[in-house]
């Protein structure tokens, strides 16, 4: 079966280049498309498996990353997103992904419905932070775009990737649903427990990605689609390292998933 992806472009978004391509490299036909030309052709969206949002800096993070393009989305693509998840299908939000998706309720998305119960906030350090961490996926999160995947690390470029969650109780729903997807961790593989630099932006329980409660929608501050290559690595002539750069497993988890569920 042919898995199709979407990949959102415009308006300041400017990961999409190598988003598409670690897409179409797990073995996905994959097409950027503009946000308001999906908007003229909401068929585009129906016939897809997979739609990523990348990161960038979407509308110039006017108002606060992500914002402006989370309030286009949830009131004007709404009722299709709706259609789309409810069939089963894919989404990842990578960085400005991530904080678009969270603003406009797809994440953690608890009862299906668009409510916002988290948020990404200013770095803890108050500045932009462009470094490569140590990432975990806990045992028994539920996200598929993570299957065999334990540790990993990943380049982080943002300024607003602090994690919060509304209340404590919402923090305990992640925990217990095994929806937090990844944790920022030290170099040896001990939780960070908050400490810069292992955790990057003071994330609440040092969390770097969520998914909901299916395990199909997914968002992480880190940039997967950054390490696709051995060479994309800061230390790669220094370091015995896969020809494949971590980051790519993730897109293939998702195009199996698809071609095997959908």
């Amino acid at each position: 079966m042919s898995v199709n992806a979407l990949v959102l472009t415009g308006f300041g978004i400017n990961c999409d280049n190598e988003t598409q391509r670690a897409l179409v490299r797990s073995g996905a036909d994959a097409d950027r498309i503009h946000l308001n030309d999906l908007l003229e052709n909401l068929d585009r969206l129906d016939a897809a498996h997979i739609l990523a949002i990348p990161g960038g800096f979407s509308f110039g993070d006017h108002v606060a990353s992500g914002k402006v393009l989370a309030n286009r989305l949830r009131y004007k693509l709404g009722a299709p997103l709706e259609r789309f998840v409810g069939n089963g299908k894919l989404v990842i939000g990578i960085c400005n992904g991530f904080q678009v998706m969270v603003k406009m309720g797809l994440l953690p998305f608890f009862d299906g419905s668009f409510i916002q119960e988290t948020t990404l906030t200013w770095n803890t350090t108050s500045r932009f932070e462009n470094r490569w961490i140590r990432l975990q996926a806990p045992s028994g999160n539920r996200c598929v775009w993570l299957k065999d995947i334990e540790q990993m690390e990943l380049p982080i470029r943002h300024g607003e990737g602090k994690f919060i969650t509304k209340d404590d109780a919402v923090l305990q729903r992640l925990r217990d649903n095994g929806q937090i997807a990844l944790r920022y961790i030290c170099d040896d593989g001990s939780p960070a427990k908050g400490e810069f630099p292992f955790n990057p932006n003071g994330a609440v329980d040092d969390i770097a990605g969520i998914c909901d409660p299916s395990g199909r929608i997914f968002g992480l501050m880190p940039h997967p689609e950054g390490y696709q290559d051995r060479i994309n690595h800061p230390e790669w002539t220094r370091m015995t390292l896969p020809e494949e750069g971590a980051g790519l497993q993730m897109f293939r988890n998702a195009v199996e998933f698809a071609r095997n569920e959908l």
